[in-house]
């Protein structure tokens, strides 16, 4: 597939090309990537189901698991069927809006959950730094302000991207080494000065997440301060396993992440493909995995989904019966 030279202020449609180099072993690639998107996205559905329909999982801990659920719901959504579409069906068109909207969703589930991973760790500071505070720092209004909060933040910082692409004149090629939008990948194609692009985007919604980072290390130095404080073994052990999810869950969304972001800007010498492939698996493995480590680590949300298990067949029994 030749470049295109455009002369339009826009071109029309983009071309994604999936992983270049790695052409040939598509098929063999969207295999596991498939497997894995699939067990993301029923993984945290039935996450949010189990938390939304057990009573005793309506809790500020579940409340914001269950957004890191939809959220690892959409980042995964918004990427790997059109990477699946460019593997089996050569779909590899995609038009500007849908591009720029595939770049808005793509950084604002990332910022979004590094601030829902923030919000998870002040939930366990409160519970255990200030177990008797807990529940009137923690109320339901507390909670909501928070959840809107994340929202707008994640908004508010990613919704300039638009604008800065589209200001820019694509005039040379329409042609995106990958398998998905993202926001330097695409300006890169423009025949003008991206400067403000680069700054912007890889310093604010960095500089936000390096900050949630130093808030989460905080947070988590003051748990264990206190944790080791306690005068009984098994009370910090209790103390500390309620925590081991969570601190998982961080290692998976962070490790890769900043990893990916700087090899992708200071990894001159590791290939394309490898840059490429890694932000495939980003989108996709922490999403696979987090529910798997809730659903292990966690008592309340197994004892929940047995619960949801035995109602489902009974239902099917009391039907067949019927």
């Amino acid at each position: 597939m030749t470049p295109i030279n455009l002369t339009v202020f826009h071109p029309a449609v983009f071309v994604l090309i999936g992983i270049p180099g790695l052409e040939a072993y598509h098929i063999w690639l969207s295999i596991p990537l498939c497997l894995m998107y699939v067990t993301a996205v029923l993984g945290n559905s039935i996450l949010v189901v189990v938390i939304i329909t057990e009573h005793s999982l309506h809790e500020p801990m579940y409340f914001f698991l269950s957004m890191l659920a939809i959220t690892d719901i959409l980042l995964s959504t918004t990427t790997i069927p059109k990477a699946l579409g460019i593997f089996w069906l050569q779909a590899n068109d995609i038009s500007f809006d849908a591009c720029v909207t595939q770049v808005f969703f793509v950084h604002v589930m990332f910022v979004g959950e590094s601030a829902i991973l923030l919000a998870m760790a002040f939930d366990r500071f409160v519970a255990i730094c200030a177990p008797l505070r807990y529940k009137t720092v923690l109320t339901w209004p507390a909670i909501r302000r928070m959840a809107l909060a994340i929202v707008t933040r994640s908004f508010c910082i990613i919704f300039p991207v638009i604008f800065l692409l589209k200001r820019l004149p694509f005039c040379r090629t329409n042609i995106i080494p990958h398998s998905y939008c993202e926001h330097i990948g695409v300006a890169r194609l423009a025949c003008a000065d991206i400067t403000v692009n680069i700054w912007y985007g890889f310093s604010v919604p960095i500089v936000m997440v390096i900050l949630d980072v130093i808030l989460i290390a905080v947070s988590y130095s003051l748990i264990l301060r206190a944790v080791f404080r306690l005068p009984s073994q098994d009370a910090r052990h209790k103390a500390l396993s309620t925590c081991g999810s969570h601190l998982c869950v961080i290692l998976m969304f962070y490790v890769p992440s900043f990893f990916t972001l700087l090899t992708h800007r200071f990894g001159r010498n590791i290939p394309r493909h490898v840059h490429i492939l890694l932000a495939n698996l980003y989108v996709v493995v922490p999403p696979m995995l987090n529910p798997i480590v809730y659903g292990v680590k966690t008592k309340q949300i197994r004892e929940g989904l047995v619960h949801r298990f035995v109602d489902v067949k009974a239902w099917c029994c009391a039907s067949t019966l019927g």
